[in-house]
Order: structure tokens, then sequence, then C-alpha cells
């Protein structure tokens, strides 16, 4: 199979999971049972997990050239210069800018900070990341009340995680702003169904989707640079 109907294969049942997740937590949220469990280390063990979660994926951010190495290896000889890693594509040097390609088409996936290119993506990951490790720790583990706020919490992490599934539309610090979101979104999911549902077994499933959305969210990064570089009259030749 051609790998560029495979990456589709695969986007196509990610996105249909994740889509199937997110109408789950809408279940949740919409009937949640009356009966709720007492355990007094369900959420420790909850907020743990979650924490690090956030701190892999805080950690990953700042090593985003791995992702780029990986992502272009099918269509690249890399070497360094002056610590600079350039990739050869068929007899052209493409610099790495952000992590990204130098490349006009990928310049909506960067924001310029004094000069320099940052990724949007990973900075917005980063600082959801920071914010959800500082609202994980207050509700866990500090015992931060929600004042009944639940339900909409959980409606309005739905709508983060999906403007991350969606941040292809967006540019520069749109796109820094909507991956934030996602991640303080899934954040946002967790902590709304624990306090409705408090079930040690539906948190354990709510911490599985949020690394299955994180897995579908890498597709489709995968899919839409494979997309634009078959595009490009230099990199997508053969």
């Amino acid at each position: 199979m051609p790998k560029g109907t495979r990456l589709n294969s695969i986007l196509s049942f990610a996105i249909a999971v994740s889509i199937f997740g997110l109408f789950s937590t809408l279940l949740f949220a919409l009937r949640p049972p009356i009966n709720q469990e007492s355990i007094s280390w369900r959420k420790p063990l909850i907020g743990s997990v979650f924490s690090v979660i956030c701190i892999i994926g805080i950690t990953a951010t700042f090593f985003p050239e791995k992702c780029s190495q990986t992502l272009h290896s099918q269509r690249k000889e890399s070497h360094t210069i002056h610590g600079n890693i350039k990739f050869s594509l068929h007899r052209a040097s493409i610099a790495l800018k952000g992590h990204h390609p130098e490349c006009g088409r990928f310049s909506a996936q960067t924001i310029l900070v004094d000069g320099q290119a940052y990724c949007a993506a990973c900075t917005g990951l980063l600082l959801g990341g920071i914010v959800a490790m500082i609202g994980t720790c207050l509700y866990f583990f500090v015992g931060w009340d929600l004042r009944q706020l639940d339900f909409w919490y959980v409606l309005a992490g739905q709508a983060g995680v999906f403007l991350g599934f969606i941040q292809l539309k967006f540019r520069g610090y749109v796109r820094l702003v909507v991956n934030a979101l996602f991640v303080f979104g899934a954040f946002l999911i967790l902590v709304g169904i624990d306090k409705l549902v408090a079930n040690l077994f539906v948190d354990l499933y709510l911490i599985g989707l949020v690394i299955f959305w994180i897995w579908t969210r890498i597709i489709i990064s995968q899919w839409d640079h494979q997309r634009t570089c078959s595009e490009c009259q230099v990199c997508g030749k053969n």
C-alpha cells in the first residue's frame, strides 16, 4: 500500500474514533451515574497519570527536531552545518525554521519572537501543557472546587479539543492559541467528567482517550506535512 494511502487510512480511523470519544464524553456529562465512588486514592492516581502525560508532552516540545527528522526521513539525506540541520531534497538544500522546512508553504506554522522562528503548534502545546499541569495540581491534589460548572467545563473542553483537530485552518499566533486550547480542553474534559461521574474506570477511559487524541493530533500534522511537501514542485518530485 502506498505510504500516502496508508496514512490516509490511519487518519480516517483516528478521526472516527476521536469523534466517537468526544461523543461518549458528552453522554457521560449528560447522564452521570447517581451513585459515585468514594475511593480516596482515585483523584491522586488520575492526577498523577495525567501529570505524566503533560510532562512528556512538554518535554517533547523542546526536541521538535526529532519529529522533523522522522517526518522527512523518507525524502531527505540530513547533515549538520554549524549546528543547523539542513535537508538535501533532490539537490535542493532546505533549512529548518522553527523545526519546519524554511519554505513559504510552512509560513503559517511558525511565529516570530524577536526575529527567532518558533513552531506555533509546539509553542501552543507547551503553554497548554503548563496551564493544564497547574490545573491538575489545583483540582486533583489541592482540592479545587468547580462550583457546579462541571458540565460547562466538559463542553468548553470539547470545543478546545475540536479546535485542536482543525488547527490546520489557522495561522501564526491563532494556531498557537488553538493548540494551547487543545491541551487545556483535554484537561477540562477530564476534570468535568471526574466531578460528574467520580468513577475510576471512567477516568481511566478518559486518560486513554486523551492519549488517543494526542496521537490523532500527531497523525493530522503528519498528513498535512506530507500533503504540503507533495504539492511542492521542489520537494514533491520523485
